[in-house]
């Protein structure tokens, strides 16, 4: 990448930057099982949805005396990530499961990392070393050796696929438009706005109910304050602060702490497969920054 791309993508300090996208990616990882026991109670669209709306309300609530933008030009970009970050992504990944299972969703959605770099590539003229390139192949491996390189075409391989564009192009515009916004403003009227397209979706689509009782209400709490408010405000925190390319290669762990966490709340037995499929996450993103690092060194 040139220098002058380089000099922003790290204004976080390295070890804080590592632990902020451990945290992430682990939450992220969390929401796959968190998911799949609510939807026993709830239909997806409809799940989402009171997750998004509740999540983005009560931000919304504790910052209401935060100023919020103006002029409607900035409301609509608020509103188109919203439904490129809250509501494509999701709805796609949950509608897929339809005909796909959620390792399959999981391993289509988080394509997104090499999606950014080439859409960086082709619409910012972004450079990326031949390693690095090699790197998101390599993590993709490991994403599809951690739920035993099971893959099917179907309708809802393709819908899974249109998720993971919208990740791209959420992650794209997020740093595009970000830095505009109060990131937690930002957060909490994007997951308004996909909130509302999902129930709107789920009033379409499906028929609507929620079973309340412990399980599904401590499944809905999880989603919507740790998976929903917490994940939002660090991954749009990284984002705005880091190189976009590089930050989105690590969401090559989400699905492999899918799969331990899965284990730990499902009972799923963790394949030696899925260990394989760590190391080749590991390795890829190692190629992946290992430019920028010598590249930072380079500058200072």
């Amino acid at each position: 990448m040139s220098s002058s791309h380089d000099k922003d993508t790290r204004i976080i300090k390295p070890l804080k930057y590592t632990l902020l996208i451990i945290l992430t990616t682990l939450i992220m990882g969390t929401s796959f099982p968190v998911g799949k026991i609510g939807m026993l109670y709830a239909p997806p669209f409809l799940l989402m949805g009171i997750r998004y709306i509740l999540a983005g309300g009560l931000m919304a609530l504790f910052l209401r005396k935060r100023p919020l933008p103006t002029g409607w030009q900035s409301w609509l970009k608020i509103i188109l990530i919203g439904l490129f970050q809250s509501a494509g992504v999701m709805g796609c990944a949950y509608y897929s499961m339809n005909w796909i299972t959620s390792g399959e969703s999981a391993i289509i959605t988080f394509t997104n990392p090499l999606l950014v770099i080439i859409l960086s590539a082709l619409l910012y003229r972004v450079t990326y070393r031949f390693s690095q390139w090699i790197g998101v192949i390599l993590g993709f491996i490991g994403i599809m050796l951690t739920f035993g390189w099971q893959m099917s075409f179907s309708p809802g391989t393709w819908i899974g696929f249109g998720g993971a564009i919208s990740f791209a192009a959420s992650t794209l515009l997020i740093k595009r438009w970000g830095n505009g916004y109060d990131t937690f403003v930002l957060t909490a009227y994007q997951m308004l706005a996909g909130g509302a397209a999902l129930l709107l979706l789920s009033v379409w689509t499906e028929q609507p109910h929620f079973m309340v009782n412990t399980t599904s209400v401590l499944a809905l709490l999880w989603l919507t304050l740790v998976c929903s408010i917490i994940q939002f405000s660090l991954w749009f925190y990284l984002l705005q602060n880091s190189d976009p390319a590089q930050t989105s290669s690590y969401l090559f762990l989400a699905p492999f702490f899918g799969v331990l966490s899965s284990w730990i709340l499902l009972g799923e037995h963790v394949q030696w497969f899925a260990l394989a499929g760590g190391l080749f996450i590991g390795v890829g993103i190692f190629l992946v920054n290992r430019r920028s690092s010598r590249m930072r060194n380079s500058v200072t």
